[in-house]
């Protein structure tokens, strides 16, 4: 086994990662436009995140969650998969935890498998809609101490536990 020898000034200290931290858009992807992921890849650039993980959610995770009726899980997969490889990014990841569970995944699995593999601090980036359903869950205000939000745009209407936890939150591309 060879060795490389690096020559350097006595003091050098390298320099430190600008990059730092993890932006998860955690959604169901279904009413989400390309120009939406567009934006919040432009905000992970902006503020210099290290990942841009796009966290689609199961069709059971949707049902449970909302109601609504949603694509198939890798329909809605693929459709991100195709998009990141038209950005070329290679900072963007596709989370498939959910894909691989192939059931109802609760929040707090997918932000403890997320904190698992991706680095700190973490940041969920989301519609204002998906921020004040997960504010309706009962271990919000567990989680929402471990990490920050950013909304996709300002909200209309503010769910009383996000309003309790303001400091936590703000609006992308809005000043911090």
């Amino acid at each position: 086994m060879t060795r490389d020898i690096q020559h350097v000034p006595y003091g050098y200290e390298p320099p430190a990662n600008e990059r730092k931290g993890t932006l998860i858009f955690y959604d169901s992807f279904e009413h989400i436009s390309d120009m939406d992921l567009l934006k919040a890849a432009e905000t992970a650039m902006e503020r210099k995140f290290t990942k841009l993980v796009l966290y689609p959610l199961h069709e059971e995770t949707v049902r449970r969650m909302t109601k609504e009726p949603v694509k198939a899980w890798y329909k809605r997969e693929d459709r991100l998969h195709e998009w990141k490889r038209e950005q070329g990014q290679p900072f963007i990841t596709v989370e498939s935890l959910e894909g691989k569970r192939k059931k109802y995944t609760p929040l707090d699995s997918a932000l403890r498998h997320i904190s698992d593999i991706y680095p700190a601090p973490y940041f969920l980036y989301m519609t204002p809609e998906m921020a004040n359903l997960i504010a309706s869950f009962s271990s919000f205000e567990e989680w929402i101490v471990k990490l920050r939000l950013l909304l996709s745009e300002p909200p209309v209407q503010v769910h009383p536990r996000l309003e309790k936890f303001r400091h936590r939150w703000n609006v992308a591309g809005e000043d911090r």
